[in-house]
């Protein structure tokens, strides 16, 4: 039997449940509002929170606001976290445990509703899949962000930041895990990785876009690499190609 979750902001919330027959306990929301606290614990398989992909369902989980605290936990196998958020000033901390599961966030993609963001993200598990975009076209400003796989193999994140003062650090452990993430158009990029395992790859990209300037256009790398066989490609520019 499908279970529906409605989950209340201190303005506005309007939520929509609908149902599908793969899915166990599931989550849709669409809020409007400041300071909102969520807190969201899914415990068993096939869980979701929003549609099944961007693809089909765009508006899901759609969330607008400042002051807003995230605390999301997915326990179990084959979860989806999908959704689009524009938030300043906004905290995110994410638990992920389990096999197999996908996660696709959106945050400030069409405009700047993405400045002062403090996210925290704890993965266990393997073949799992992040995409997180965060301020996509237009810049934003002050992002702290930390992600920390203790194990699990055969993982893929994808993150693609566009913050101006964008603090990433990530520690990842175990094998063939796949990490593409790129800090675009903006200055004062920190990337701290810890990275152990055998045959992973991984593409590191930084890029002060349309900075001039030779010390303004900072960017920083700091990769400690305990591997095998590991494929590992750095790029760092002054441009915005």
């Amino acid at each position: 039997m499908i279970k529906y979750l409605i989950a209340m902001s201190t303005m506005l919330v309007s939520v929509m449940a609908f149902s599908g027959a793969s899915d166990d306990n599931e989550i849709n929301i669409d809020q409007a509002g400041d300071t909102l606290t969520l807190y969201i614990d899914q415990v068993g398989y096939g869980n979701k929170v929003g549609g099944d992909d961007f693809s089909t369902s765009s508006s899901a989980s759609a969330i607008t606001g400042s002051d807003l605290t995230f605390d999301i936990d997915q326990v179990g196998n084959s979860n989806l976290l999908f959704g689009t958020i524009e938030a300043d000033s906004s905290t995110y901390n994410l638990i992920w445990t389990g096999d197999s599961n996908s996660w696709d966030w959106n945050i400030g993609a069409s405009s700047n509703n993405a400045d002062d963001m403090d996210m925290d993200v704890s993965i266990t598990g393997s073949s799992n899949a992040m995409d997180l975009d965060i301020a996509g076209s237009a810049a934003a400003n002050n992002l702290n962000f930390d992600l920390s796989q203790s194990t699990g193999d055969s993982n893929q994140y994808d993150v693609d930041i566009n913050s101006a003062n964008a603090k990433w650090d990530w520690t990842v452990v175990g094998g063939s895990n796949s990490i593409t993430t790129s800090q675009l158009d903006s200055t004062g990029h920190t990337m701290i990785v810890s990275w152990t395992g055998t045959s992973g790859v991984a593409n590191f990209t930084q890029s002060s876009g349309t900075c001039s300037g030779i010390t303004s256009c900072n960017g920083y790398i700091d990769l400690e690499l305990n591997s095998n066989n590991a494929n590992v490609t750095i790029v760092q520019k002054d441009t915005g190609d």
